[in-house]
């Protein structure tokens, strides 16, 4: 049976949304059950670490591997390591254990994200390349919003290790309904770029590595928004119940605006602009945290800061898979997704240090200028490229 792009493209987002779900379900649980296990503050940290770490280093290898066997191949693969991880972590009896398993939890998110964004890319005509992606990253956000409530409740309700069943459970459907209702591409014709010519060509796209450098950049900041708002907020005297609707109010505006500005980004001559365009938001957003005090001023800066992300990155992902050739996009996607995981580990590490030192509001305004120069370089490279465009 041949399916149309178009419902090809929805049960790509029920994959993801499923996927996402399952595996931020374990968000809310993971530190509770690490810290029943005798797991120190510490050993905590180094959990959610590793899998990060294993993110950001294996997206770009997963990513070259799907371009040379195939995304769907690469995106079974990924699901299945990604339940079980959640079966492992159900039988861990130590921390070690657990961070033993984030670790191949890493693995196979490596595989999952760089080969189902270039799946979709494949799939999607290329005149609606921003709304495909606008689709695709509403179901994963939405997924990633509603995944830690339902884990706490389901944790309330079941026990905190049923959780972990749950999740691998339905991360296992999904690869029954990907491997049921994907179909593998078409074998490629002729010999593929060995791996040191396929980094060369894509080094080589001046437009490229612009994009390399804004995601890791906007990840810098968005990860000092996810990391220190609790702490922030509490310092200004909220309570949790505060920090939660401020969170919210971030991924409700970045979900929404997904759609609208991902058919907009079809129809801009340049998605640069828009990229460009939506990181200045995320500046302003991050250092007007860092100045306001009241809780009306944090929701406007949460919306803010989750309609610039939904601008910035629904283009971002469309412009990457448009300016580099089909055969090296799920390495180029591997490149985007191990920025995004580096970027956020890297401001969890530095700023904290520095905020430590220089308190919160000048750590925000810290990471709302570093924002603007990487976006202001990223427009540069951007305008260079378009006058002298490599050959």
């Amino acid at each position: 049976m041949t399916r149309s792009p178009a419902s090809l493209l929805l049960i790509c987002c029920l994959v993801s949304f499923a996927c996402f779900l399952g595996s931020y379900l374990r968000i809310p649980v993971v530190p509770l059950y690490a810290a029943g296990l005798g797991a120190t503050t510490a050993e905590v940290g180094a959990i959610n670490a590793a899998f990060m770490l294993m993110a950001g280093l294996l997206a770009i290898p997963a990513g070259l591997v799907s371009d040379r066997v195939g995304r769907r191949t690469v995106v079974l693969g990924g699901l299945l390591i990604i339940a079980a991880s959640s079966f492992l972590l159900y039988l861990s009896a130590t921390p070690t254990a657990m961070i033993a398993v984030y670790l191949i939890f890493g693995i196979g998110l490596a595989a999952f994200s760089p080969a189902m964004m270039s799946y979709v890319a494949d799939i999607a005509p290329p005149a609606r390349l921003g709304r495909a992606y606008g689709m695709y990253t509403i179901a994963a956000n939405v997924a990633m919003m509603l995944g830690p409530a339902a884990g706490g409740l389901l944790g309330t309700m079941l026990g905190l290790r049923a959780v972990f069943l749950v999740s691998g459970a339905l991360t296992l459907l999904m690869v029954i309904v990907a491997g049921t209702c994907l179909p593998a591409a078409a074998a490629r014709s002729g010999p593929q770029p060995g791996l040191r010519a396929a980094c060369a060509e894509l080094g080589r796209n001046r437009r490229f590595r612009a994009c390399l450098l804004v995601t890791f950049g906007g990840c810098f900041g968005f990860g000092v928004f996810m990391t220190f708002l609790p702490l922030h907020l509490v310092a200004l005297g909220m309570d949790a119940g505060h920090v939660g609707l401020v969170f919210a109010a971030q991924a409700l505006a970045n979900a929404l605006s997904r759609i609208p500005f991902g058919r907009l980004s079809d129809r801009v001559a340049e998605r640069s602009r828009l990229v460009a365009g939506g990181l200045c938001g995320l500046a302003a957003a991050l250092a007007l945290t860092g100045v306001c005090t009241g809780l009306p001023g944090m929701f406007a800066c949460a919306a803010l800061l989750g309609v610039s992300m939904g601008v910035a990155f629904t283009a971002l992902a469309a412009m990457i898979a448009d300016i580099v050739p089909r055969e090296l996009r799920g390495m180029a996607m591997g490149g985007y997704n191990s920025c995004i995981y580096l970027g956020m580990a890297a401001s969890a590490t530095t700023l904290g240090a520095f905020m430590a030192v220089h308190g919160f509001t000048n750590g925000f305004l810290a990471a709302g200028a570093a924002t603007l120069v990487v976006t202001v370089l990223f427009e540069g490279l951007c305008r260079r490229a378009r006058v002298h465009p490599v050959p």
